[in-house]
């Protein structure tokens, strides 16, 4: 009878049922579309890696501990004799020496634009090599034959518009290198979205090492052994010293340094999702505590003739079951949909997935139905077990439960605790000395305040729609005060409708407070320390002595400053202890005539005369101080002990950076071991045009693409763009539970209107036309939106200014809070609810007066 009657219920309500039905669906596809892309992204790979790794690859050794590679560093490489040793372990078929680097940038020398992928998959050149896995083959032209040939990939190729006889040039720290396209290669497994070139062995050696070498050599054994016995095998031979590693172990540690890049992305929306079901569990707790609402009568009915408080609980969620599969099972197809969209996304912007090979593993359909029929039962529990608790004689005259004023009092108590609790954490965020600190608190604070105003929804609601629907009875007459009275009516209901859009709302704000103080800050501080006038960066790609000179020919620049990369160095402290950082290593003209930045203690010229320039973190952390002598081991044996000269005050420009003079480093590290240049600067001469010399400058660097130059307020909205582009991601997901939550007000007003539907035949008989009736909808609408964005605003702005404050010491120092947003959000908050009540109000203003008096 319990299923019977459930079902009647379900189908006789399916209308009612939709709006919460399409929350489910849309939160489900989120969950499982982003696990069958994740799945299909890496299997894809892993088919790669398993299809072209060779059957034992012997690398470079390791590096020691205190000898770890730096950027800008040679490539590791092996000897060429190398290849023949391991050639000659049994069952070894063929081996061969590879060379391959992801330091170089091809250039079409015809117009001086970039031949490659511009959107963070890498360019890899090497030597041509025939293996019985090659990821390419030739479909046109031959192998690279001589030392002015090379092979280029059929995808870039294709985008670069280059065929046979096209010249391409090959940039890198060891200069430029014209080639001419002898062949054509395409991938014979899933392209990973990266540039592939290809040189003939010697010429790759010489131009891409330096040196007759290679970085790896790959062998293919003959099938009479195992690679781990071919392992064992090349470990006695060789010794310990050469990283050997089988085709599974390379396919395991390739697949997961993919895996780590897209599991961003999976967690990112992944949590998203979950924000999305959070929106959505509201919706359902309010169309389920409508309809039983609704079916007060006919649940105490059933209490009356022997129905039990667990029956009656029972039949409500076995509904909310019925929706959550239903729901699940939609939204696992949909999500489908989802997964080849961002596939196609993904494959927009380079990288190789076939949307045809979807993975639809077990792990989609648990998680599915797991989100959706959980999510979907807990909501509806809520409303279930209130309407158990009915007494049956009560439930019949449509009273309500009696204990309805005592649940106030204790939601009102716990909700005020909660929210006082995480408002004590966001102020401990705030004011928290260590960043990480901070951080712990603003999370579970964040946490806390959300939870506090979802407890305190019925009480604010009854205060705060008091105050935002004031005015509505002088403007709109009897429609704006029945507006107002009606959204004050049950709290409960209003608070929960008004809290789904306040979480999307709050996301919004706090984003873009955020947001907006990054790029403040970052204004700031270029305004204040940054005394150049331009900042030329090579991006991956080395900077070479030529660029520089380039720079320093340019008319109107007064000089040019270097900045190497971080060395990455061990520090013997006073105290016998050690430390590690990354020492930048400068010209003396970089402290206080290009760079100007806040010091703590010392004085910033001191690097230019042979001190080190630390953080005040890294100094407080270590107890350091200017004066206190330090050993710097740069690796290799080489040290040099020096005084600490300087101390930069921590969340300045150059707050948590260590410094030592170009020349101080030049006393025992020689300069063909030192880190490349990937970023330099230039100052315009006094007096020039700074606009007319950008534009000299860009005229003078188009032979080199990979550079890009910037005048400071080109750098400031490089950064502005940058910060946006992490924005407007955040945007597009919130906008999935902003979604939900519009959903859930329509869903309320239509369930209203259902609710209502006998009082609002009566207000039509003395007399309210149509219109106002509409209205009155539209304003309840509008003030539930209103005071949802009220809510999410609060909550935002205080999330946004906390994680400001937590970040003040990284550099977030300037508080800036977009007001534009938040003037634009209250607005769209009133579109939003004259959308949310079209339809209830179209359907209430068709109602026959005399049929909607009679409803029972």
């Amino acid at each position: 009878m319990l299923l019977r009657t459930a079902l009647r219920s379900f189908f006789a309500h399916k209308g009612r049922m939709a709006l919460s039905l399409i929350a489910v669906v849309l939160s489900v596809a989120f969950v499982s579309g982003t696990l069958v892309f994740s799945d299909t992204a890496t299997s894809t790979f892993s088919k790669l890696f398993a299809a072209t790794a060779s059957d034992l690859s012997v690398q470079p050794p390791k590096p020691a501990d205190d000898e770890e590679p730096q950027p800008g560093d040679k490539p590791a490489t092996v000897p060429v004799p190398l290849a023949q040793r391991v050639a000659a372990l049994p069952g070894v078929k063929t081996a061969v020496g590879q060379v391959m680097v992801h330091d170089a940038v091809l250039v079409d020398p015809a117009t001086d634009k970039l031949v490659g992928p511009t959107t963070g998959a890498p360019t890899l050149v090497g030597n041509w090599t025939d293996t019985p896995r090659n990821p390419v083959r030739i479909t046109s032209g031959h192998v690279p034959q001589n030392a002015g040939e090379l092979v280029l990939d059929a995808d870039t190729a294709k985008k670069a518009k280059l065929g046979l006889g096209a010249k391409v040039r090959v940039d890198n720290a060891g200069g430029k290198h014209e080639f001419t396209i002898a062949g054509i290669a395409t991938f014979t497994t899933t392209n990973p979205g990266a540039a592939l070139a290809f040189l003939d062995t010697a010429t790759a050696q010489q131009v891409l090492l330096g040196e007759q070498a290679y970085t790896s050599v790959e062998a293919f054994g003959d099938g009479s052994r195992s690679d781990d016995l071919l392992k064992a095998d090349a470990l006695a031979a060789l010794g310990t010293g050469y990283q050997v590693k089988t085709a599974a172990e390379q396919k395991d540690e390739n697949t997961k340094a993919i895996g780590s890049g897209l599991d961003f992305m999976k967690y990112a929306m992944l949590g998203f999702a979950g924000i999305s079901l959070i929106v959505g569990g509201f919706l359902i707790i309010n169309t389920f505590s409508m309809l039983v609402a609704q079916r007060t009568r006919e649940l105490g009915l059933l209490r009356a003739i022997g129905g039990s408080r667990a029956q009656v609980n029972g039949s409500v969620l076995v509904e909310a079951l019925i929706l959550g599969v239903l729901g699940s099972t939609l939204g696992v197809a949909v999500g489908l949909g989802v997964a080849v969209g961002l596939i196609k996304l993904m494959n927009a912007v380079g990288m190789g997935i076939n949307a045809s090979d979807l993975q639809i593993g077990p792990d989609v359909f648990a998680a599915g139905y797991a989100v959706g029929i959980l999510i979907t039962v807990v909501a509806a529990w809520i409303p279930a077990r209130r309407a158990s608790r009915i007494a049956p004689m009560a439930a019949l005259r449509d009273h309500g439960t009696p204990a309805e004023a005592r649940s106030n009092t204790v939601r009102t108590v716990l909700g005020l605790l909660i929210t006082a609790g995480g408002a004590g954490l966001l102020l401990l965020a705030g004011t928290a000395d260590r960043t990480a600190t901070g951080g712990e608190y603003l999370g579970l604070g964040l946490l806390l305040t959300l939870v506090g105003f979802v407890v305190l929804g019925p009480l604010l609601a009854t205060v705060v729609i008091k105050v935002l629907g004031v005015l509505l009875p002088t403007v709109f007459g009897p429609s704006g005060r029945l507006a107002q009275r009606n959204a004050m009516r049950n709290p409960r209901r209003t608070g929960a409708t008004a809290a789904a859009l306040m979480i999307g709302l709050a996301l919004v704000i706090g984003s873009s407070v955020f947001s907006s103080s990054a790029v403040s800050s970052a204004s700031a501080q270029i305004d204040r320390s940054v005394g150049v006038d331009y900042i030329i960066s090579g991006g991956g790609a080395p900077v070479t002595p030529e660029m520089t000179d380039a720079v320093r020919r340019t008319p109107g620049i007064d000089h040019v400053t270097t900045q190497e990369d971080f060395v990455r160095t061990k520090l013997q402290l006073p105290g016998g202890q050690t430390a590690r950082t990354g020492l930048s290593a400068v010209p003396a003209s970089f402290f206080g005539t290009d760079f100007h930045p806040t010091v703590s203690s010392g004085t910033v010229d001191s690097v230019g005369r042979g001190s080190l320039g630390i953080g005040e973190t890294f100094a407080a952390d270590h107890g350091l101080k200017v004066g206190d002598r330090v050993t710097v081991d740069y690796g290799k044996g080489r040290t040099q002990q020096l005084p600490v000269g300087v101390v930069f005050k921590k969340g300045g420009l150059l707050g948590d950076g260590s410094f030592v003079g170009l020349d101080t480093m030049a006393e025992v590290v020689p300069a063909a071991e030192q880190p490349s240049v990937r970023t330099f600067f230039a100052k315009a001469s006094s007096g020039t045009d700074v606009a007319k010399t950008l534009t000299a400058l860009e005229d003078a660097l188009k032979p080199y693409p990979q550079l890009t130059v910037k005048d400071q307020a080109g750098y400031k909205e490089l950064v502005q763009s940058q910060v946006n582009t992490l924005l407007y991601l955040i945007y597009g997901l919130v906008g999935l539970s902003i979604t939900v939550a519009v959903l859930g007000v329509v869903n309320t007003l239509a369930l209203s209107v259902v609710e209502r539907t006998r009082e609002i035949g009566l207000l039509r008989a003395i007399g309210l036309s149509r219109r106002q009736l509409r209205r009155m909808i539209r304003l309840e609408s509008v003030v539930i939106a209103l005071f949802g964005a009220v809510l999410g605003t609060g909550l935002g702005l205080a999330w946004g200014v906390t994680a400001q404050r937590v970040l003040r010491d990284q550099g977030l120092g300037t508080l800036s809070v977009p007001t534009a947003t938040v003037v634009v959000t209250l607005v769209a908050s009133v579109v939003i609810g004259l959308v949310a009540a079209l339809v209830p109000a179209f359907r209430a203003g068709r109602m026959n007066v005399l049929a909607a008096i009679a409803t029972d």
